[in-house]
């Protein structure tokens, strides 16, 4: 696999890892878009050295948000920068868009 440096990287293996998780049983994720982008250090600690950044990280912190069955979906992924692997995903919203 290749790295996950360049922000269309990134995007490609949110945009897989979500298609995994909740594109199953025939079910269409429409309206796909990246929210937020963000530099993760696994080891980070603010208290000794503040926030990770461009030099500093080892993963990026995606927010992604999409539609499936009329529901909007907002999750977070935790993606590697050597191999692209996601290493947590987690569901922040789920609603009725308006």
């Amino acid at each position: 696999m290749s790295t996950s440096k360049a922000t269309s990287d990134v995007e490609e293996f949110a945009r897989k890892a979500i298609d995994v998780l909740y594109g199953k049983d025939g079910k269409e994720i429409k309206d796909f878009r990246i929210r937020e982008i963000l530099p993760y250090s696994t080891g980070q600690i603010v208290a000794q050295g503040g926030l990770p950044n461009e030099d500093k990280r080892d993963a990026w912190d995606v927010q992604v948000t999409f539609l499936q069955n009329n529901i909007q979906y907002t999750v977070d992924l935790l993606v590697q920068d050597r191999d692209g692997q996601i290493t947590n995903a987690r569901l922040i919203d789920k609603m009725s868009p308006i």
